[in-house]
């Protein structure tokens, strides 16, 4: 590979590794945290269980991997083990949560959200599953 492909494609995967973190940061600090006007762990399990039928450990492993999962990413520090745990999530929640309300986000209040936002943090999880970290990583300075 040419060394200006290889720069673009290395920060191609940064760019979507920390897009992924931010993400994931904030909406696994409502989940597991309730910061952000979440309503923290236990609200969250319960409503998954409840809601869609998951086993409470499911819920409870879904809620950190999402939370550890967002410094994976920052870091880029065992990225393809956390990859390949958001994509399984957002596999779940499109399937489970969101599937049946279509493909766009809700465009009213109390309508629920179609899968147009978690199939594209899939996507995102899916190309650094396959990417790797890229080398501004601490997964690539470790295999060095």
């Amino acid at each position: 590979m040419s060394p200006i492909l290889q720069t673009e494609v290395s920060m191609a995967l940064l760019i979507v590794r920390l897009g992924l973190a931010v993400v994931f940061f904030a909406h696994s600090a409502q989940q597991l945290l309730g910061w952000f006007g979440g309503n923290g762990l236990k609200a969250t399990v319960m409503g998954w269980n409840e809601r869609y039928g998951l086993p409470v450990w499911l819920c409870v492993i879904g809620v950190f991997t999402e939370f550890f999962g967002s410094f994976a990413m920052l870091s880029g520090f065992f990225t393809r083990f956390f990859a390949l745990g958001l994509t399984i999530f957002m596999a779940v929640a499109i399937w489970k949560a969101h599937w049946k309300n279509g493909f766009f986000l809700a465009r009213k209040a109390g309508e629920g959200n179609g899968i147009e936002f978690c199939l594209m943090i899939f996507l995102m999880a899916a190309a650094i599953l396959i990417g790797g970290a890229g080398p501004i990583s601490l997964d690539w300075a470790l295999s060095q």
